[in-house]
């Protein structure tokens, strides 16, 4: 561990599990995506209304979630996320997806294999009509373009900051320490967030990236890319910039449609919230 708070988070962590191990009624994981269909998510895609699942972005294949562009003749700055329709603070999330196919015609150069699940989110409604992305913590995945490393499970901010090793932090996206995956495999994650507290990445139960503190702040993204720039109503940006500081502790998770075609073969949750007091140390 690079931090002693993480070392002692995961030492406490450790305790946890083996107590759910030995609880007859321990909580199960909650399955968020039910393999059938989109019930209890709803749909924000920039310029639509809320659920309007503009040109089939977002569908579910024999028990995949996909969010696929094949209606699309091109992406057009269509930024879309798929929002699960409860709250969470403390938990576990862990998730299994692959990238497939190419890129939609008019996406960035820097979306190639390029999504995100976005942790501590604002809620779907809450967005401005033309938002592009919600104020979150985004946990970014990447995909390998075939040279060279690129990591996944960074951490992207739009809206928000957070502390390193004791010390903010407020560059806008952070690499991980994770290998390079290329190719259409699957590739599964999890999170452990403990509200406004610790925040970890893993991949094969392995830690790849760690913070503290999350709160809002920052601006959005840079002074190139404010609020403005990301289609944010004033009064919505001004109540955003009011908040400057706050910690956060709370949020929705949303699944990011960013122009390259991803899929999802599970999506479950692990709720931590009868451990809160134990987390609070």
């Amino acid at each position: 561990m690079k931090h002693p708070l993480l070392a002692l988070i995961f030492m406490v962590i450790c305790f946890v599990a083996q107590a759910q191990k030995n609880n007859p009624k321990k909580e199960e994981w909650q399955q968020l995506f039910n393999g059938k269909d989109l019930k209890n998510w709803d749909i924000k895609i920039a310029g639509q209304e809320l659920n309007d699942n503009y040109k089939n972005t977002f569908r579910v294949k024999d028990g995949i979630l996909q969010i696929a562009y094949d209606e699309y003749d091109e992406f057009d700055g269509k930024f879309g996320h798929l929002y699960y329709n409860q709250p969470f603070s403390y938990y576990k999330l862990r998730f299994t997806y692959r990238f497939v196919g190419n890129q939609t015609k008019g996406g960035a150069s820097w979306n190639v294999r390029n999504s995100g699940v976005m942790l501590h989110s604002q809620s779907a409604a809450s967005l401005s009509k033309g938002q592009d992305f919600p104020v979150s913590l985004e946990l970014q995945l990447l995909g390998g373009l075939g040279k060279g490393e690129r990591h996944t499970a960074n951490l992207c901010t739009p809206g928000t900051q957070v502390y390193m090793n004791g010390r903010l932090n407020t560059q806008h996206c952070i690499d991980s320490w994770s290998k390079t995956y290329d190719g259409d495999q699957w590739v599964t994650v999890e999170a452990l967030v403990l509200g406004d507290s610790v925040i970890q990445h893993l991949i094969d139960n392995q830690v790849v990236f760690a913070f503290e503190k999350p709160q809002i702040g920052g601006g959005f993204v840079s002074k190139d890319y404010g609020f403005k720039e990301a289609h944010i109503d004033d009064e919505a940006a001004q109540e955003w910039l009011k908040k400057d500081s706050t910690p956060l502790g709370e949020g929705y998770i949303a699944l990011q449609a960013e122009s390259h075609p991803i899929e999802f073969s599970k999506i479950e949750l692990l709720n931590l919230k009868d451990y809160v007091d134990i987390f609070r140390i």
